[in-house]
């Protein structure tokens, strides 16, 4: 159960990221809960990337 947990507090981490800059849904119009802890981190990385986000 303990993973379990792990995994859920880290995709709330990304997804409060995510939301922080502006990102709401995937190009294919998924929401963020929708998505996989390795979809959301991935995101994450990308928008991270760009350099449009100072955090």
């Amino acid at each position: 159960m303990f993973l379990r947990q792990r995994v859920e507090l880290e995709k709330d981490f990304y997804k409060n990221e995510l939301l922080k800059m502006g990102y709401f849904k995937t190009p294919e119009g998924l929401q963020l809960y929708e998505l996989t802890l390795s979809e959301l981190e991935d995101i994450y990385k990308t928008e991270k990337a760009r350099g449009k986000h100072d955090e």
